[in-house]
């Protein structure tokens, strides 16, 4: 539990910080919409993480990686053969309806139904899995990484 809290710290820090930044540079607006997509994947971070696997796989790097191919993730058969890479137009149809879009997935959630909303967490996770501003780590690293010790 503290781990979670220390990450959700870390998010509302760094989001902060890019508001900050993007509100500094004349652009107030994209800064709302990228604070606003953080608050929406806050309904994410119950199985999912940008930087390990949780329940769900790690989000760093989604962009342009073909579904079901983070390194030792357990998915289900109809991910892996989905075909799908990801792109906002791919996940925006996936978060619409999840299991509707990938039949078989393990994915339960219902989805993001609010369009405006959908918009908003992919263009935060559009710049928050960016690889530059992200990296992965394994389920088992310590600590220090903020990753769980254990899957």
């Amino acid at each position: 539990m503290k781990r979670a809290a220390a990450l959700g710290a870390a998010i509302v820090v760094a989001s902060a910080a890019l508001a900050a930044a993007l509100a500094a540079n004349g652009d107030p607006m994209q800064a709302a919409d990228l604070d606003a997509g953080r608050d929406v994947y806050g309904r994410c971070l119950a199985c999912h993480a940008i930087e390990y696997d949780r329940v769900g796989p790690r989000h760093c790097g989604l962009f342009g990686r073909r579904a079901g191919t983070v390194p030792g993730f357990p998915y289900s058969e109809a991910m892996r053969r989905s075909g799908i890479v990801w792109s906002p137009e791919s996940l925006d149809a996936f978060l619409r309806d999840p299991p509707g879009f990938v039949p078989g997935t393990h994915m339960t959630y219902a989805g993001v139904p609010e369009p405006g909303a959908r918009g908003q967490l992919i263009a935060w996770l559009e710049f928050a899995t960016a690889p530059s501003r992200c990296r992965s780590h394994p389920p088992d690293a310590d600590a220090a990484t903020g990753a769980p010790e254990s899957r």
